[in-house]
């Protein structure tokens, strides 16, 4: 369980997410308008950002853990995939993944190389393994995101904003795959798309003037998404007028 006492979060002078107290027991979608902080909050859940307040991880305070403590809870996927090396493999950098487990000096084992070939035939993507990362499509590099955060083995996966700079096909692709691993893994969604935050049918929080609002089935009810986005929904979804 993941618990957010009294959390605030801040850029410079500027205030971002204000008083946060919330219970993630499992799964949590969080939606919101540009700007609202969705991606701050993930970043502060995995204590890459400075915060006030307390994130506890089955009572464990993130700010006492070491990185490879936190990375076996963990994994942080980020809207897009940042090249650092550009002639690095897929297979190379899915097996970063296994990091935190690797023992210092020593290079990775045999199993953790079975966990790469399996993250990626379980993403469809062992075809592209001595690929080039620099090399791969926008499909693929979320693929490639999905594949190291399961070789990461983390009880939690933040998923940020998964979908951004995808077509239909692909976004399709990526939410099947968000499904899937919500029967192994607790799934923290980040996402502008309210179909996919539907789909994946998980509680939602709602940031709206620096506080996140909790919500169940009932976020989805026209009247309710046209008071919270301001703009007008029907049965059918948004409306312009």
């Amino acid at each position: 369980m993941i618990e957010l006492q009294n959390l605030t979060c801040y850029y410079e002078n500027r205030v971002v997410l204000k008083n946060i107290s919330l219970s993630i027991e499992k799964h949590l979608t969080i939606l919101g308008a540009n700007g609202a902080g969705k991606s701050t909050l993930a970043k502060a859940i995995c204590g890459l950002i400075p915060y006030k307040g307390e994130i506890l991880i089955d009572d464990a305070d993130i700010k006492e853990l070491s990185l490879k403590e936190k990375a076996k809870l963990l994994a942080y996927i980020p809207a897009k995939l940042n090249v650092y090396d550009a002639y690095i493999t897929l297979f190379e950098f899915v097996l970063l993944g296994r990091f935190p487990f690797k023992k210092s000096f020593f290079d990775y084992s045999m199993q953790d190389k079975k966990i790469v070939e399996e993250s990626l035939k379980y993403c469809n993507i062992s075809h592209l393994k001595d690929a080039s990362l620099h090399s791969l499509s926008s499909g693929e590099s979320q693929l490639a995101l999905i594949a190291q955060a399961i070789t990461q083995k983390s009880r939690i996966i933040i998923f940020d904003e998964p979908t951004a700079n995808l077509d239909p096909k692909n976004s399709k692709i990526i939410a099947e795959h968000i499904k899937s691993l919500q029967k192994e893994q607790e799934i923290i969604l980040i996402t502008h798309d309210i179909h996919l935050a539907e789909f994946i049918d998980a509680p939602i929080g709602f940031i709206k003037e620096k506080i996140l609002h909790h919500y169940g089935a009932d976020f989805f009810e026209p009247h309710n998404l046209s008071k919270l986005y301001e703009v007008e929904f029907d049965a059918k979804g948004l409306k312009y007028v």
